[in-house]
């Protein structure tokens, strides 16, 4: 089987656009999405649109997803990402908002091997930034490969002989993965790269290679950024694509 794993698009439509555009996706047997469909973009209701014209798909909510779809308050966001969210709010047809709050919690394991979570296996909110915290989550993942978003930093974890270390993932990157060794891995964003790399990216994942590819790519940054200053939204949201941070 050949997945492709992707998180945090963040209603960047031309993002999201261009990654199902890649003639890679071709070949995917099946599209796992860690989370945050929505919040910081300007296009809310044609990215969830387009989302849910996908075939053979397994999601999980992300904390924005929660908070435009009501789900929760924005009150702990912080100043641009709550601006954004009840912006998105308004903007949300009620079709596209019930679909948001039938987004599952993660974690979920699929096909009885792979986990998936938006933040960390214990808690969906929780961030991942750093081997302690890694440890953390591993402890309460079920299976020996575990993939997770929210930070928006590409990285793998690997635990072996209850070690640990982490490999950045800051440019394209083909990984055999070792049996006898546990992964938590995150494929940074489509919509809003924070590792100060503006490409999107993604990872596939062969399970009978037992092989990680991962993987960036360009897009039209300066149209979605013509849509954000267009909507109003803060001006952070549209200068912070050109430098990825």
């Amino acid at each position: 089987m050949r997945y492709l794993i992707f998180s945090d698009i963040h209603s960047n439509l031309e993002a999201f656009e261009k990654l199902l555009s890649l003639k890679i996706t071709d070949s995917i047997d099946k599209f796992l999405f860690l989370g945050d469909l929505v919040g910081y973009g300007a296009d809310p209701n044609d990215t969830i649109s387009l989302f849910r014209s996908m075939k053979n798909t397994c999601s999980i909510r992300g904390n924005h997803d929660k908070v435009i779809s009501n789900l929760e308050s924005s009150s702990l966001f912080n100043p641009v990402a709550a601006f954004s969210a009840e912006w998105s709010k308004v903007k949300l047809s009620d079709d596209n908002r019930k679909f948001l709050k039938e987004l599952k919690k993660g974690p979920v394991i699929v096909d009885h091997f792979l986990t998936i979570c938006h933040g960390s296996t214990f808690d969906e909110d929780y961030y991942v930034f750093s081997v302690f915290e890694a440890v953390e989550s591993l402890k309460f993942m079920k299976t020996s490969i575990g993939f997770f978003g929210h930070t928006h930093f590409p990285v793998i974890y690997f635990q072996r002989n209850n070690k640990l270390n982490a490999i950045p993932l800051n440019s394209d990157k083909k990984i055999k993965l070792d049996p006898n060794t546990r992964y938590l891995i995150n494929p940074g964003s489509i919509g809003q790269p924070r590792d100060k790399n503006p490409r999107s990216s993604f990872i596939i994942y062969d399970s009978d290679k037992r092989e990680i590819i991962f993987s960036r790519y360009e897009y039209n940054v300066k149209k979605t950024q013509k849509k954000i200053r267009a909507a109003g939204l803060p001006e952070l949201l549209a200068s912070r694509l050109e430098s990825g941070v």
